[in-house]
């Protein structure tokens, strides 16, 4: 049944899905090896569908460790909040990661540790991409990461206008194979170091 609704959502909603299928387990897993679990207060993730890699941080992460969910497709956003509603600490938004900031305010999380992201950056629109990367860049601490994954390498200098330093790996135990993107701030920039009119993707 999961997997015929996460089919049925991606041909009502092929640009924000962006997959036919789940991700799978070995997916999830490449996804939070890089997390320390042991100091991460503030995790945030993006398009986390039906809650494949967030069922993972649950498990791995401390008690008291707070994860908000942006989630933007109704029907995932509706299943998130059935699933994890006897869970502490977990906060899910119904909303665009666009609107990060705002959300940040609104649970009171000062600062994010990681940003883990199901989104499929390689159909949005450029200025929702630039947006949200941008963004990201300011609510993560210095040296916090930035997680995403895609199915191809050609959005990777996109995001190196973003973030310092990408590591990149491939899972092929996922329908269709992909690549891991782990994106690092070495040194906060301010606003200023990014112009959005020059940021192509």
């Amino acid at each position: 049944m999961k997997k015929f609704n996460f089919l049925y959502q991606f041909i009502m909603n092929p640009k924000t899905v962006g997959a036919i299928l789940p991700s799978s387990s070995f997916l999830g897993d490449r996804m939070i090896e890089k997390i320390d679990f042991k100091d991460e207060k503030y995790i945030v993730e993006y398009g986390p569908g039906t809650g494949v890699f967030t069922e993972k941080l649950i498990k791995k992460r401390d008690p008291k460790t707070v994860i908000l969910l942006v989630e933007n497709n109704k029907e995932f956003y509706s299943l998130l909040k059935e699933k994890y509603k006897d869970e502490d600490y977990i906060f899910i938004e119904y909303g665009s990661a666009e609107k990060i900031e705002r959300y940040l305010k609104k649970y009171r999380i000062p600062y994010v540790d990681y940003v883990i992201s199901g989104l499929p950056f390689a159909s949005l629109p450029k200025n929702v991409s630039n947006e949200i990367l941008l963004n990201t860049t300011k609510i993560l601490k210095e040296n916090g990461q930035f997680i995403t994954f895609q199915y191809t390498k050609i959005k990777k200098a996109f995001f190196n206008q973003f973030f310092t330093k990408i590591d990149v790996k491939r899972e092929y135990r996922n329908f269709p194979p992909a690549y891991i993107f782990n994106c690092t701030i070495l040194k906060k920039h301010t606003e200023e170091y990014y112009d959005i009119k020059n940021i192509n993707c």
